[in-house]
């Protein structure tokens, strides 16, 4: 018995040994900034380079309705229920693998009639009448992990525990972003329709003008067409911004768990926002440890490198040591007697040595499968430059647009001013002051998709940055 017990404890022994890699998260690309050096960035807003947003960062707008709403969906999303039940499902996953560990132990109860032919017994031509057994007791099973393929199998499902988690992050950054941009559409659909009813109004006064104007003989039929014309182009421009209102507080009420019919979201105002005016960037090396999607790549990367360590050690032999003891009789009335118990103890070892290639294979796929998982990762973490860049560069130009329409705000203001003064002097007539009074408002609704532009690629930058994670 020593002899074959101090084999079988050196086999045991070598549990301890886990082959295949042992998985490092590479290194990031090499990146100090995200923009070329001939693309300097200059905006209004003040960008921090190499500082951390802070948790909650649509809190920088100051709009306390935005973040009761934000609060609403947090608690009541059902994607963020699915995200939160798929990461518990993967940490019992977790569980269950490293119950693998350890010996199992099962109760059996048999109950059965048996029948021996008479040739199992040889020449002897001896006999054994058909008879009723009965058996009871444990049983114990374990496969000590040699070659490491179940801490392998646990360290590969803590990886997809590891990628669940991420994805509740992505869907919890993904929810307070659509809430921050939906609400802004809010505000900016409400200023437009202002704006264009305002434009209306003064279509319509314009018209009324012209036709009081062509009965006084001052005007031709021409020019009553060109204000009717003017007026319905212009009329044209409300049912889709009506639309908008309509499916975006529809969007928003769904976000929130909500049925449209149920809920009705606060009446958002673009003045209600205040731009953030310092912009906290952190550097390419920390958005790496920071975003959601390329920490899930990474998860997954983990993943497929722990899965070329299942595959390694499937290819060396696996031991199986089981043991019982059973009460077994004839009679249920027996069963429990001391002369009615037996045991048994047994070892088995098995070792691959002709599969077809079929393991070999496998393990050469499983390398594959981490070349391609770096390849995604790799991908991912450049996808994430290019939309930080994105953002960057969209505030620099949001900058000069805003520029821009400012001045046409202010020109359209002077000239409105300048026609009035010549109506009052009597060398215009009321008809070019509405016209100006018109342009002011068309340039007032451009200023206004101007500054709502510039609140939303400042919010599609805090996300690109890695927002706010669910799980710290």
């Amino acid at each position: 018995m020593k002899f074959l017990l101090s084999p079988l404890f050196c086999l045991i022994l070598l549990s301890a040994c886990t082959v295949g890699p042992d998985f490092k998260t590479p290194p990031p690309p090499p990146a100090q900034s995200y923009t070329a050096e001939d693309e300097a960035l200059s905006t209004e807003q003040h960008v921090l380079l190499g500082q951390q947003i802070q948790s909650e960062w649509w809190t920088l707008f100051s709009s306390p309705p935005l973040n009761d709403v934000i609060k609403q969906a947090v608690a009541n999303n059902y994607d963020m229920t699915t995200a939160k039940e798929r990461v518990a499902q993967a940490n019992e996953v977790v569980r269950a693998e490293q119950g693998n560990l350890f010996p199992q132990v099962s109760l059996g109860a048999t109950a059965g009639n048996q029948l021996y032919g008479v040739a199992l017994f040889g020449p002897v031509n001896f006999s054994i009448p058909a008879f009723t057994y009965y058996e009871l007791g444990p049983t114990l099973t374990w496969t000590p992990d040699l070659f490491g393929g179940t801490r392998r199998s646990i360290e590969q499902q803590k990886a997809y525990a590891d990628y669940q988690t991420q994805q509740l992050n992505a869907t919890y950054i993904t929810l307070t972003g659509n809430v921050v941009a939906l609400s802004l559409t809010l505000a900016t659909t409400q200023a437009e329709l202002n704006a264009v009813s305002q434009i209306i109004d003064e279509d319509k006064k314009n018209l009324q003008l012209i036709q009081a104007a062509f009965e006084a003989g001052a005007n031709s039929k021409m020019e009553i067409l060109d204000a009717k014309r003017q007026l319905e182009n212009d009329e044209v421009l409300l049912p889709p911004l009506q639309q908008q209102l309509s499916t975006t507080r529809h969007a928003l009420a769904i976000l929130v768990g909500k049925s449209p019919a149920n809920w009705t979201p606060p009446d958002f105002a673009l003045s209600d926002f205040v731009l953030p005016q310092t912009l906290p960037v952190s550097l390419p090396s920390e958005l790496v440890r920071k975003r959601p999607d390329i920490l899930a790549a990474e998860a997954n990367l983990h993943a497929a490198s722990a899965a070329i360590g299942i595959a390694t050690a499937n290819l060396y032999p696996s031991l199986t040591l089981t043991g019982n003891t059973l009460q077994e009789a004839l009679t249920p009335a027996s069963l429990f007697e001391s002369n009615s118990t037996a045991w048994g103890v047994a070892a088995s070892l098995t070792a691959p040595i002709f599969s077809g290639g079929t393991l070999s294979a496998q393990k050469r796929a499983a390398v594959h499968a981490y070349q391609a998982a770096l390849a995604q990762y790799q991908q991912t973490i450049l996808h994430a430059f290019a939309e930080v860049a994105d953002d960057l560069s969209a505030l620099q130009h949001d900058d000069a647009t805003l520029m821009a329409q400012q001045l046409a705000f202010s020109s359209a203001e002077a000239s409105l001013l300048l026609v009035e003064k010549s109506y009052q002097d009597g060398n215009t007539d009321s008809i070019h002051v509405h016209e100006a009074k018109r342009q002011l408002a068309a340039a007032q609704r451009n200023l206004i998709l101007a500054q709502s532009q510039r609140f939303t690629d400042t919010a599609q930058l805090f996300i690109s940055l890695g927002g706010s994670p669910a799980t710290q």
